[in-house]
């Protein structure tokens, strides 16, 4: 156990970043070395004469910065050496564990049939080009023209010229990042955003910067304000429901900040996964601002997940860059998953299958409206998952954990920040990752474990 101690003198409000800043500098300064163990959330309260709910969720900080590590039933211990960012969701699924934590649409068998029937197609209609070839540009024209035809249900009017298919929405982030912002430049995104940013943009060697979010998204004074301060050479926006505050941005509010962008001279990505799943008629800031906006769609949510196949639509400017940051890091997406997408599109299975998905998406929505009715959360009737705010006292990692107790997983929201000021511990959970009846199941669980009053758990000492 460590001998140093924080000053509670050195407190200020909030107490908790506060006292979470005391242990990193004295991890920084050597005072807290690798592996020390420290106190207890509720020893150190006592001793420093604090809420135990401020120690933790001053450790729960230090966590999230990667500076300590939580184990259940051994305690926290100091962690200086760089480790690898936890996943929101569970890498495999465990025994009879209800898991809520990772995004999926609903799929049945049907979704297993049609994914037979476009192999046994694909058997029988493949092209030499996609089996033989190594050049993208003889792979992929045909593949582009009908990829510009499912871009205008997104309401997106785009030049097969300007379209990348990658291997999925990951790779085209990974492609628009790379085209966009350079290594040591500032990328802005909502203060809740995806969960592979954080790492990513660490990875490419990009600061990101989270900025403050409304009801409605991304504050656009907010965004002026962080441009005006620094260099700022692009954001990344999630405006359609699949961010994870379930969020539908207004078409005023794109129209506010594809205008602050175009003020500063920002390119935009702009991540719509759900694209015409979500059935409100209102337009990507893509077609608010074609000049600058990178525009990321994909089928893995929104009909079968191994259709690992999306579309990048770039601007006249980026064009060249994405074609090439696309080259070096996957060369070109598969051509047999695209020869399926693609026939999919043009025989009207693929939008066949998001229909289904409103459909069923509806009735789990209904699930969570019953289950979840006297908690506030956040939800779209075309949305994967729900977010729901935690009542207050309820510390995030804690319920996590009590919920992994009871049989059920979900996503800790810390997963999705990428800000440390105006956080609320919330969590998220999937609809579509199990049946209707496990479904049920886990929200009564996390319905309950809300509605009662916090336990924290017990670490043996």
């Amino acid at each position: 156990m460590t001998n140093w101690m924080p000053d509670t003198t050195l407190l200020r409000r909030p107490a908790y970043l506060s006292l979470a800043d005391q242990f990193a500098r004295a991890i920084q300064e050597g005072k807290l070395q690798n592996g020390a163990r420290l106190p207890t959330h509720r020893k150190l309260a006592d001793d420093l004469k604090l809420s135990v709910q401020t120690v933790s969720r001053a450790y729960d900080e230090l966590i999230r910065r990667g500076l300590i590590s939580g184990e259940i039933g051994r305690g926290s211990f100091v962690q200086t050496r760089p480790r690898e960012p936890e996943p929101p969701y569970l890498p495999e699924r465990l025994g009879e564990l209800i898991d809520l934590s990772i995004l999926k649409p609903v799929c049945e068998q049907i979704h297993l049939e049609k994914m037979r029937q476009g192999f046994a197609w694909l058997a029988e209609n493949l092209p030499a080009s996609s089996a033989l070839s190594f050049r993208p540009n003889m792979v992929f024209p045909r593949h582009r023209n009908v990829a510009a035809q499912w871009l205008s249900r997104c309401g997106l009017d785009v030049s097969p010229l300007n379209i990348s298919l990658t291997n999925g929405a990951t790779s085209a982030m990974t492609v628009a990042l790379m085209s966009v912002a350079p290594p040591g430049s500032a990328v802005a995104t909502e203060a809740i955003s995806h969960h592979t940013l954080v790492p990513l943009s660490s990875y490419l060697g990009i600061h990101l910067q989270g900025l403050p979010i409304d009801d409605n998204g991304m504050i656009p004074e907010a965004l002026d304000e962080a441009c005006r301060k620094g260099v700022i050479r692009a954001i990344f926006l999630q405006p359609s429901v699949i961010n994870p505050t379930a969020t539908l941005m207004s078409v005023e509010r794109r129209a506010a900040l594809a205008e602050v962008a175009r003020r500063h001279d920002l390119a935009i990505i702009e991540n719509d996964i759900l694209g015409p799943l979500v059935d409100e008629g209102l337009p990507p800031v893509a077609a608010l601002a074609p000049e600058r906006t990178l525009y990321v769609a994909s089928f893995t949510k929104i009909t079968v997940p191994g259709l690992r196949i999306g579309y990048l639509a770039a601007p006249d400017r980026y064009v060249a860059a994405v074609a090439n940051r696309h080259l070096v890091s996957n060369w070109m997406a598969t051509p047999s998953i695209a020869e399926i997408a693609t026939h999919w599109v043009s025989d009207g299975t693929a939008i066949e299958l998001v229909n289904w998905q409103r459909r069923a998406l509806a009735a789990r929505h209904a699930i969570a409206t019953e289950t979840l009715g006297r908690l506030p959360h956040r939800s779209h009737p075309q949305g994967l998952h729900v977010w729901l705010p935690l009542p207050e006292g309820h510390l995030e990692d804690a319920f996590v954990a009590q919920a992994r107790l009871r049989g059920v997983a979900i996503a800790p929201g810390a997963s999705f920040r990428t800000a440390d000021s105006g956080w609320h511990p919330a969590v998220r959970i999937s609809l579509g990752s199990t049946t209707e009846q496990e479904l049920k199941t886990g929200l009564g669980i996390i319905a309950s474990l809300a509605l009662g009053d916090p336990e924290a758990l017990l670490l043996a000492i």
